[in-house]
């Protein structure tokens, strides 16, 4: 299966409710790749390497799960690869 990698940024009830988390559990659970962290704004940014599948249904899970307002979702096309999942701050 190919490969892609997505950063995801949620905005809502996202900082200080368990959402990095969450999103590690879920990124164990979906085999997927990348980091989760807090950024200044009050989002949250997350960083997912797998498969596309994969990457939909965590994303899916994680605005089921947490009040998000708005997600932003960009492909990124440079080759970088990741090797597990991190909680980063």
């Amino acid at each position: 299966m190919t490969q892609v990698t997505k950063q995801v940024i949620f905005k809502g009830q996202v900082q200080g409710v368990g959402f990095r988390f969450t999103a590690y559990s879920l990124a164990k659970r979906y085999r997927l790749n990348g980091y989760v962290k807090n950024l200044p704004d009050a989002t949250v940014e997350v960083v997912l390497q797998g498969t596309d599948d994969s990457i939909t249904a965590c994303i899916r899970d994680l605005q089921d799960t947490y009040i998000v307002r708005k997600t932003k979702i960009n492909e990124i096309t440079q080759k970088q690869h990741y090797s597990e999942f991190k909680i980063t701050f």
